[in-house]
């Protein structure tokens, strides 16, 4: 599907710092770390199937690969991925399992002080069209309210 790029100094805090544990290795820190993303995007309840993970903690890379049962599942996966602190680059190898005619998708990074209406305004022309902009980013979202720079976000057509 691609790469996506995101800001790595803003998102969930889901990367622990171990930088208290000389005793374990890059390799080691970035296995638990990749084991710490692949537990966020599951609790998503996104469908995805034989979800790998992999990171390169000096890049702030991920690698998906697994199956996604739909095109928005796959995207929502990267999302939920790169809207992690730490994580810059996101690469989607996620193959769909039901191809189908989806609704175009555009993507948004968030600015400060901009909101869901604001964003709704910006790209439907009618700020009440907020909830479409939050629905389509459920349940990475959890609240309308909750929003922050740096976040990146699909804007479904």
């Amino acid at each position: 599907m691609g790469l996506f790029d995101f800001f790595k100094d803003s998102g969930e805090e889901v990367i622990e710092k171990e930088a208290a544990a000389p005793e374990k290795s890059a390799e080691e820190l970035s296995q638990e770390a990749a084991n710490a993303i692949r537990t966020y995007i599951e609790n998503q309840n996104l469908n995805i199937e034989n979800l790998k993970v992999s990171f390169v903690a000096a890049e702030g890379k991920v690698t998906l690969e697994g199956t996604a049962l739909t095109q928005e599942a796959s995207e929502k996966a990267a999302l939920a991925a790169g809207n992690i602190k730490g994580i810059s680059n996101v690469e989607n190898n996620l193959s769909i399992a039901e191809t189908s005619a989806d609704e175009s998708v555009q993507y948004h990074d968030v600015k400060g002080g901009e909101t869901l209406s604001s964003i709704a305004k910006q790209y439907y022309g009618d700020a009440n069209q907020y909830m479409k902009i939050f629905e389509a980013n459920k349940p990475m979202l959890t609240n309308p309210d909750k929003i922050y720079p740096g976040q990146k976000l699909r804007i479904p057509s």
